[in-house]
């Protein structure tokens, strides 16, 4: 994975600070080609990676990708998956019955609704493998070489002991795209208990981490003592805590702690995208020397 990542949030009026920015980034990016121009911008910045959700929007950015591949080449996009308000939304305007039929194949839906209840519960990890191929449709032809499955999910199957489905997930994916399983999270140690329990070595976990422990379940010291202790591929998000805490500091921060592979950040303006890139590599370049003298 590369040390920065572009995220996809403030395309879709997700804003951790205030309602105000959201309702602003809604009409800044209502055509797909402000958000293709914004991804342009981190490219030129030396950002590789486009880490997004499988919103429905995100179909057409990957339609202009497949039709440019001399411009994107080398370009890669990490879906996250599901995209949990798409799926709420299709409840609410088709029902139950309406949302599997079309995002699920007519046969499988036939013989479930045929044996109901005993049927799921007997197949529901061959429904998730029908999900993540239906997710997934979007990306045909792009280099996905991770695929990750969202917090929603992740935390939801924690807390209810499924660990059997994430297991399961990080297989399935391996065999039929060749990827790598990815998992965000909002209790980073103790999944990775579970993943390592399951047999999964050096998982890729995104995780919220910063200074002041935003969104980190168990304390910003035992994220500390899991970074520096255990064996895997930390992905850091949300590291300006959602803007408590300045870009300097905040990086700063973030760049000098051991075993986090990748920087997570998402900006809209050249300015932003700008300075977040170059404090990443100024930070990391001080702790290279510092090592090194």
């Amino acid at each position: 994975m590369e040390r920065i990542l572009f995220g996809d949030n403030q395309f879709f009026a997700v804003n951790h600070i205030s309602d105000e920015k959201s309702r602003a980034q809604s009409i800044r990016f209502k055509d797909d080609s402000a958000i293709l121009q914004t991804l342009d911008i981190s490219r030129d910045n030396g950002v590789q990676t486009f880490m997004c959700t499988t919103h429905d929007r995100i179909a057409n950015i990957c339609d202009a990708i497949r039709a440019n591949p001399e411009k994107y080449k080398g370009y890669k996009i990490f879906p996250c998956m599901p995209y949990a308000h798409k799926y709420a939304n299709a409840v609410t305007e088709l029902g139950i019955a309406g949302t599997l039929k079309q995002y699920v194949p007519g046969n499988f839906i036939g013989s479930m609704f045929k044996g109901g209840v005993a049927f799921l519960s007997k197949d529901y990890l061959s429904i998730m493998e029908l999900l993540i191929d239906a997710e997934m449709k979007m990306f045909k032809g792009i280099d996905t070489p991770v695929i990750f499955l969202q917090n929603v999910i992740t935390d939801l199957l924690l807390g209810l002991g499924m660990k059997d489905i994430l297991i399961a997930f990080h297989t399935y994916v391996a065999k039929k795209y060749q990827a790598e399983a990815g998992f965000i999270t909002m209790n980073m140690p103790m999944l990775l208990d579970v993943l390592e329990n399951g047999g999964v070595k050096n998982p890729i976990i995104c995780s919220s981490i910063n200074k002041v422990g935003f969104r980190m379940s168990g304390g910003k010291e035992l994220y500390e003592k899991t970074l520096r202790t255990r064996q895997f591929r930390a992905i850091a998000m949300q590291v300006l805590a959602g803007g408590a805490i300045s870009p300097k500091e905040a990086l700063e921060y973030v760049c000098n702690l051991p075993n986090v592979e990748s920087i997570l950040f998402g900006a809209s303006s050249r300015a932003n995208i700008q300075e977040t890139v170059r404090l990443i590599n100024q930070f990391d370049q001080s702790r290279a020397d510092m090592i090194l003298n």
